[in-house]
């Protein structure tokens, strides 16, 4: 056979609407299966895909080819099912009739979605969409919407920022402070921009992932990951309020100050929280008999840091405020406090670094 001349319904209309299974093959069955069709459903658009089929099988037959026409459907549920369906009746044809090449009809551009299905198994010698002419590339244009806001990415990108700026607008607008409403929206969704720029929602989404498997298998780390979340929410709200505090003052410090104040209250907090974490997954760790080297090292390394951020907080607040803030008076040269500082945390790393070998080798 030179050509078999393709009709797809991917959402099996036919099936539902007709109650006729597929494939149909033939001149014949598919102008009585057009006919069924049409008077189930008129306005429905495989009735046009259909007919536009037999009229390109009709073209092919006057050029004296050998031809055959017949029409497949798939299932309502679009998608894998539907397009496995689609694939075996595909299969099923070639089979009979070794084409040496198919014509696929369709309505539209959801339909054509299967073309690499059909690409894969025979060559295809050509594509014909039958489209009513009061709506042309309507539905085509409707398809490629609905699969773009399907898309998480885009639709989370897309709709979170209209609909934050509207509930932020709305909001102001019932307490009386639209005059607020601009600044409000324009901060809102340059945080959530900032959010999403940063790969900050990854970040979070791997989080919770891991705290519903921690959940789910008993692990030890879900209750270390539920107090680190306090501590965390102690930490911030403890270094707002001072920053808050010392930002509404009478004396204006300068934001690098601030920002310290913000560290010399909260940073202590904030490794608390890590090293929450870190010995839940060692305890874990522990209890599987699995041994991780790195796991044992952590929280050495965040205590280490952590007193990095403290006294680089300490240095730059006392050479900056003096008596003005209430912090350890510091003894001495605030540069060799620092570089003490810095020795102690390169110690407490190298400490950490020979606890976790030696834990590891011995199990």
């Amino acid at each position: 056979m030179d050509v078999l001349v393709l009709c797809i319904d991917r959402d099996d209309d036919l099936g539902r609407k007709a109650r006729i299974e597929s494939p149909i093959v033939g001149r014949a069955a598919n102008v009585e299966a057009t006919l069924k069709l049409g008077l189930a459903d008129p306005e429905d658009s495989d009735v046009n895909t259909i007919l536009g089929g037999i009229q390109v099988y009709d073209e092919l037959v006057s050029q004296g080819k050998a031809v055959e026409i017949a029409s497949v459907a798939g299932d309502p549920n679009v998608g894998l099912v539907s397009d496995g369906k689609i694939a075996h009746q595909i299969d099923h044809l070639i089979e009979r009739f070794r084409p040496e090449g198919v014509v696929v009809v369709s309505d539209g551009a959801e339909d054509e979605a299967i073309l690499p299905i059909i690409q894969s198994r025979v060559k295809v010698d050509g594509v014909k969409r039958v489209l009513v002419k009061q709506s042309h590339n309507l539905e085509s244009t409707y398809y490629l919407l609905k699969q773009v806001f399907r898309d998480p990415k885009i639709s989370h990108t897309f709709f979170i920022p209209i609909g934050l700026a509207l509930l932020i607008y709305s909001t102001f607008s019932f307490l009386g402070r639209s005059d607020f409403a601009v600044v409000a929206i324009l901060a809102a969704v340059g945080v959530y921009l900032l959010f999403r720029g940063l790969g900050l929602d990854d970040f979070i989404e791997s989080t919770k992932q891991t705290f519903k498997g921690n959940l789910r298998r008993g692990k030890v780390a879900f209750v270390t990951y539920v107090l680190a979340a306090v501590l965390v929410l102690i930490a911030t709200i403890q270094g707002s309020v001072r920053f808050w505090d010392y930002y509404t003052g009478e004396i204006w410090y300068g934001y690098i100050v601030l920002i310290m104040v913000f560290v010399y209250y909260s940073v202590w907090w904030y490794v608390a929280a890590g090293i929450c974490v870190n010995l839940g997954k060692i305890l874990d760790l522990y209890l599987e008999g699995v041994g991780d080297e790195r796991a044992y090292s952590y929280p050495f390394f965040i205590l280490a840091t952590g007193l990095i951020f403290w006294s680089a907080s300490v240095f730059i607040l006392a050479s900056s405020a003096g008596m003005a803030f209430p912090f350890p008076i510091i003894s001495g040269s605030n540069t060799e406090y620092l570089a003490a500082s810095a020795a102690l945390s390169i110690a407490i790393s190298l400490i950490g670094v020979k606890i976790s070998r030696r834990m590891v080798g011995r199990r």
